[in-house]
């Protein structure tokens, strides 16, 4: 790699010596580095198996170790000798402090593994799992060469009810419908010899489409007694630890099946060799947070937004209409992070890292990448899995002079998942000077989760373009190989779309509204000028589609009934306790819906859009009338339209007749006073 130790040093603001051989004969720098204070960052990542035993034999090692690959991302590229504001940008990232930890779920597995699939596959994985778990199988049919004559495992079959759970925790249910109960049959093949029908397989089950009622077998199994034509069906459930799938169609048809759950169809040894390694207990993060009085999910009975019930490919989001809630099982939560980015209000938060550390490094990294010299910086947002082996694929066929690579412009960085990152982060990166944010996507994606990432691009786009900057900043990309993956950097990194003139210096909040919003100023006091009173933004359902936007309400029809203000989870619409006035603050719509589905008047719209105006931080008065006064204390209690309305309704019903109307025109108090006095007035006309 063409490394300028100067240029570097100058740009993390100290000294740096650079060693070709660290790992070889200048370990000895790694040994005294380690037994220092100070946190050690080693670029290389090749090593790094090496380092972590030459580290732990290190007698007063204490220094926290942590790697960076500078390689791979633009040391082996074409363009590598102007990559050095990208490599010190990699360097001064990984300098950054670890970020706090988060709570932990916990998972417990004793190894009680049910294996579902054809006999004779479903008992060649149980003898290749059996001395470590405690294998249990469900018979799907015989497979071609059908059970072996020994019956090694507890063997069930039937009709395959329900599975639900998680490692440590699936439920199990099935339903035993056959005349051969697989508990008694000792596989003597009597039954088989019998039938002439050829009505029981080898997986010592009796076909019915092939039975015709001879009953032969059944005489040839007097011993056992395992076959019974009036035996009726019965439903059995069980707990399971672990399931491996054998099946031709997979038990879990979802993107992100749960923990614990296998499907081996390819003879990989891999996912046998995971499973032996399933008995204990284990930990994940728990890679979200929620905050219930920010939800816009439900209120009064009425659904607002479910952007987050509708992306979560784990079926880990469930709605709560009672509670004015949604439920995460955390189990079953794999951490995509989808639901935090669909999330207009910031009820649901990523926590692996936390917003404020994600933002940290990316200011970390557009900051030094300019301090050093860099221009038209590229963020690649990758995950660390098959994104991150695809980018450093990309390096070797750069250093093999079979592609271009990484270019010097193109800061890769990697996610736990793609997803988990939306349009608060991607406004602040170009707010901090990145001219393009770039999602690459892989086959790990679920559907959903590509149309999610999209719309959220789509919103911030409009945005930025609204503002009257330039070009394409944001892109989803998707790559199937490096041939690809290296072809569309070559054309991002050549364009140069407009992004503000001075970096934002703003940290990131923890809450995702004050992160658009801290943003969003940046990028309104540094666009080009004239800005326009309002930028149109995508219209799409209520919760997913823009999370900015007003409301129109048609005073004509509205009563000021003010449901939309209790419906309101945010905030945006308001009453005024001393006059009939509905408020709103536009800066706090997240356009869930709720005051527009509430509304027994449909009086309100959503309108999807990002007003510029300093009206959108003020309360303005969308609807007022008149107060009406009681007609017995002149009180005022409530609207001239609302009880006006009121009256006509009821002035045809039985009980609103006489002085009856006439209450509905007083204020509770007075009602109260007028009914018994009427009631005494009856009194002493009857004495």
């Amino acid at each position: 790699m063409p490394l300028a130790a100067d240029a570097l040093g100058e740009a993390l603001g100290e000294k740096l010596a650079l060693h070709s051989t660290l790992c070889r004969r200048e370990a000895g720098s790694y040994e005294k580095a380690v037994r220092g204070d100070s946190d050690v960052v080693v670029a290389c990542t090749q090593e790094k198996r090496l380092f972590g035993e030459l580290g732990a034999a290190t007698e007063g090692a204490v220094a926290p170790v942590r790697f960076v690959n500078i390689r791979e991302t633009g040391g082996w590229s074409r363009d590598a000798s102007q990559a050095m504001p990208k490599i010190a940008a990699l360097l001064a990232a990984a300098h950054l402090p670890e970020p706090d930890p988060v709570p932990t779920v916990t998972y417990k597995s004793a190894g009680r593994l049910l294996i579902i699939g054809p006999l004779d596959r479903a008992e060649q994985a149980g003898a290749l799992l059996d001395d470590v778990l405690n294998v249990t199988l469900f018979s799907q049919g015989p497979g071609a060469r059908g059970g072996a004559q020994v019956r090694r495992f507890p063997t069930v079959a039937g009709r395959l009810g329900g599975v639900t759970g998680w490692l440590g925790a699936f439920e199990v249910q099935w339903t035993q419908d056959n005349p051969i109960d697989l508990d008694l049959c000792t596989r003597c093949n009597a039954c088989i010899t019998a039938c002439s029908e050829g009505a029981v397989g080898l997986d010592y089950q009796m076909d019915p489409d092939r039975c015709r009622n001879h009953r032969d077998c059944a005489a040839s199994c007097t011993v056992a007694g395992a076959i019974d034509f009036s035996r009726p069906p019965e439903t059995y459930a069980e707990t399971f630890d672990l399931i491996l799938d054998l099946g031709e169609q997979p038990v879990f048809t979802r993107h992100a099946p749960p923990q614990g759950y296998f499907r081996w169809t390819d003879n990989d040894p891999a996912t046998l060799l995971r499973l032996r390694d399933m008995v204990g207990e284990f930990e994940k993060p728990k890679f979200f947070d929620y905050k219930q009085k920010l939800c816009a999910h439900s209120r009064n009975g009425s659904v607002g937004c479910d952007a987050c019930v509708q992306i979560c490919s784990a079926q880990a989001i469930s709605s709560d209409v009672r509670n004015q809630q949604i439920k995460v099982n955390p189990n079953l939560c794999v951490g995509c992070g989808a639901c935090t980015t669909v999330c207009p209000s910031g009820a649901l938060t990523y926590s692996y890292p936390r917003s404020p550390d994600q933002g940290a490094r990316l200011r970390t990294l557009l900051s030094t990448y300019a301090s050093a010299g860099g221009r038209d910086a590229v963020l690649l947002l990758h995950s660390q899995e098959a994104g991150q082996g695809l980018v450093e694929a990309l390096g070797r066929q750069a250093r093999l002079g079979r592609a271009h690579g990484v270019p010097a412009n193109v800061i890769p960085v990697a996610l736990w998942h793609t997803a988990s990152l939306g349009a608060d982060l991607w406004l602040s990166a170009v707010a901090y000077g990145a001219t393009q944010v770039v999602v690459l996507t892989t086959a790990e994606e679920a559907p959903q989760y590509l149309d999610g990432l999209q719309a959220q691009m789509d919103v911030a786009q409009a945005v930025l373009n609204g503002l009257g900057y330039a070009g394409r900043h944001l892109h989803l990309r998707h790559a199937a190989d490096v041939s690809e993956l290296d072809a569309q950097l070559q054309a991002l990194a050549a364009q140069v779309p407009q992004s503000p003139r001075v970096a934002a210096r703003h940290a990131v909040a923890p809450e995702k509204r004050s992160t658009l919003e801290l943003a969003l100023d940046h990028l309104i006091a540094h666009a080009p000028a004239p800005l326009p009173e309002a930028i149109v933004m995508p219209a799409g359902q209520p919760g997913a589609g823009s999370p900015f936007g007003g409301v129109k309400v048609n005073r004509d029809t509205c009563t000021l009934c003010m449901s939309c203000v209790s419906a309101c989870p945010s905030g945006a619409l308001l009453d005024n306790t001393q006059t009939p006035q509905l408020r709103f603050l536009e800066k706090n719509c997240v356009q869930c819906g709720l005051c527009a589905t509430t509304c027994p008047e449909d009086a309100i719209e959503l309108v999807p859009r990002l007003l510029l105006t300093p009206q959108r931080k003020e309360a303005v008065v969308v609807n007022e009338t008149q107060p009406f006064h009681c007609v017995r204390c002149n009180k005022p209690f409530g609207t001239v339209k609302a009880i006006d309305a009121m009256v006509g309704r009821l002035a045809g019903h039985a009980m609103f007749q006489g002085a009856a109307l006439e209450r509905l025109k007083m204020c509770s108090d007075c009602r109260v006073i007028d009914m018994y006095s009427s009631e005494n007035e009856v009194q002493i006309t009857r004495l």
